[in-house]
């Protein structure tokens, strides 16, 4: 019940902000108009009693400033296991990408409040590229790193291979962190577009700790890696 209840607020936060911005078209006159994407994807994997997670990731604004929500977390045995939630200013510096800062707040498992900046864009090929580095009111400094790939099979069918690394310049004890490479996630998602806003899918993905972190994870017992079936939808507005 604690995990259904911590799941469903980055979700209605980001549905009440949406509801806000009236939609529109990109406008030609630099921000006159106020236009939105909001992307949320919700899967589901049969491990650890039931694993759930969730990702937000869009924007309200015009063409060249928008205000970014993030919002990303996993429940595992009906209990939050990770919850994190980002609001950012973003500034369009490049037909292809914007420039991103603001704050990130982890809800669970340890409350930890981040200063954030970043880039997102298109890189070469079409590559949704994010690369975004956080620095904690204690200290800790990490950097996250993300590339997709859309690669459509047929008008409604679209593969999606994904990578992200995460790396940390110091130890994080509390949360089974070492400094330097830390995890890597590698997955590719096939989803069925039903319309363009709207599209259930399947991901199978491989997840690896890395370094001081899986020498921690062994130390502690704990596996180093875990490949996961996932089924799930994906819809936007």
């Amino acid at each position: 019940m604690k995990g259904a209840v911590l799941l469903s607020v980055p979700l209605l936060a980001v549905s009440l902000a949406a509801a806000r911005a009236e939609p529109g078209t990109v406008a030609m006159d630099h921000g006159t108009d106020i236009f939105r994407k909001i992307v949320t994807e919700l899967d589901y994997a049969a491990r650890d009693g039931g694993q759930w997670r969730w990702h937000v990731d869009g924007w309200i604004g015009g063409d060249v400033e928008r205000v970014w929500l993030r919002s990303s977390g996993k429940v595992a045995d009906s209990e939050v296991a990770s919850a994190e939630l980002q609001l950012l200013y973003g500034r369009n510096v490049h037909p292809f990408w914007d420039v991103l800062v603001g704050v990130r707040q982890d809800p669970e498992p340890d409350g930890k409040t981040w200063a954030a900046a970043g880039v997102t864009g298109l890189a070469p090929y079409f590559f949704e590229t994010d690369a975004t580095a956080f620095l904690s009111t204690d200290g800790d400094a990490a950097l996250r790193l993300k590339q997709s790939l859309d690669i459509p099979l047929t008008q409604k069918f679209i593969a999606e291979p994904h990578v992200e690394l995460n790396v940390y310049a110091n130890d994080m004890p509390e949360r089974g962190i070492g400094a330097g490479f830390s995890d890597v996630e590698l997955g590719m998602k096939l989803r069925y577009e039903i319309t363009r806003k709207f599209a259930p899918y399947a991901a199978l993905t491989w997840e690896r700790a890395l370094g001081e972190t899986a020498s921690r994870a062994r130390a502690a017992g704990e596996g180093v890696e875990e490949t996961a079936l996932r089924l799930g939808i994906r819809f936007w507005f």
